[in-house]
């Protein structure tokens, strides 16, 4: 059986971003996860978690999100050991840090099928010297790659505008999206009224509140910023609202502002609850999701949000405007547009009907083009015709 060893940079993205299919993988291929350690749970480190989840072999490898030139490079030599030990058909990477770091293993190693996923790109936010080097950094990944499938049509069209690679190595699979999503996991009709009268007592939700959720990170790329400040002047005008934001801060990262993380902690009509291993609960009390992001691949949140019935404003940005279909189920807006993000939001709270129509073809559209079998049989077939 030939080997595949597939790497992110942390467990997180091994487990969440890929879950599920490392597993369907091993009926047809021997498979390798690779990624950093991460937190202890009941005495296991989550990629040891991850690989029982997933049943398949994992090798912890140190790796960092920053740039760290000696960390990076003895995590060069650690993969290129495995790899030459392994000696695997296919590596295929996703997370960028990964997808630099194994592409530049696995080709000193002779694999001889070295694929990435591009799910996002952060550098497309950094300016100055720093973008430069990650322009760098970028092409020698793709150059070291045999094939980069970008996770959105958009995507594609950014990597050519870049000039980061050519059109022959590029290729994205089925519609779009790394993963897909399990709709039978992601389904409203697993959460009984009962139950969700229950969470909404628990957060102090009140039975006629019109709730807007964001799942995701909450740093400066995701949109936090201008969601509160759009909010903070909704919540003044609409008392029957809840913002409820699920995810955790990356103040190192990419932090907020000051006055941004102030009216989250201030305003009783913001109700944040940190990180969740289970967000359905939390669609399922909600009414719409608020996902004003600066960048993405193709986000497993809007998918998630949809297949749970609920319709999306999104930016114009890649993977958000494949999913979303304007005035279908959802609405886009112009990205950093704190102005136009409080008007799509008041839309929904005035305009009930706007807001039904919107909701009730989310589903619909998520079940028909994105489902979860159908994008891992799609990646499948592409390393079937690897030769």
């Amino acid at each position: 059986m030939k080997k595949i060893i597939r790497v992110t940079t942390v467990p997180l993205s091994l487990g969440g971003l890929l879950k599920g299919q490392l597993q369907f993988m091993s009926d047809h291929y021997k498979v390798i996860g690779i990624s950093s350690k991460g937190r202890i749970h009941n005495g296991k480190d989550t990629i040891d978690i991850v690989g029982e989840q997933e049943n398949v072999q994992v090798i912890p490898v140190e790796m960092t999100r920053q740039i760290t030139p000696l960390k990076d490079l003895k995590a060069v030599y650690a993969l290129y050991k495995i790899f030459k030990k392994e000696t695997p058909y296919i590596v295929h990477s996703h997370t960028p840090k990964a997808g630099t770091l194994s592409m530049i293993a696995a080709k000193l190693a002779g694999v001889p099928h070295r694929l990435h996923t591009i799910a996002g790109l952060p550098l497309l936010e950094v300016t100055g010297a720093k973008r430069r080097l990650l322009d760098v950094v970028e092409k020698i990944t793709y150059a070291c790659s045999t094939m980069i499938y970008p996770n959105s049509f958009g995507l594609h069209q950014i990597i050519l505008d870049n000039k980061y690679t050519t059109t022959d190595k590029l290729k994205v699979i089925a519609k779009g999206s790394s993963n897909g999503i399990d709709t039978s996991h992601f389904d409203p009709s697993l959460y009984s009224d009962a139950a969700n009268t229950a969470l909404k007592n628990e957060l102090g939700i009140a039975a006629n509140d019109i709730v807007f959720v964001f799942v995701g990170r909450l740093v400066k790329d995701k949109g936090i910023n201008e969601l509160i400040g759009a909010y903070k002047e909704i919540s003044k005008k609409h008392s029957n609202t809840k913002l409820l934001l699920v995810g955790s801060y990356e103040k190192e990262l990419d932090p907020l502002l000051p006055e941004t993380e102030k009216e989250i902690n201030q305003n009783p009509s913001i109700i944040s609850v940190g990180w969740q291993d289970d967000v359905r609960p939390y669609f399922a009390i909600a009414n719409v999701l608020a996902f004003p992001s600066y960048r993405e691949g193709f986000p497993n949140v809007v998918m998630q949000a949809g297949a749970m019935g609920l319709a999306s404003i999104v930016t114009n940005i890649n993977g958000c405007n494949e999913i979303i279909t304007e005035g279908v189920n959802g609405t886009i807006i112009p990205v950093k547009n704190e102005k136009a993000l409080y008007s799509s939001i008041e839309r929904f709270i005035t305009d009930g009907t706007y807001a039904a129509t919107l909701a009730n073809k989310a589903r619909t559209h998520i079940c028909d083009n994105y489902e979860r079998a159908y994008v891992w049989n799609a990646i499948l077939q592409e390393y079937k015709t690897l030769s």
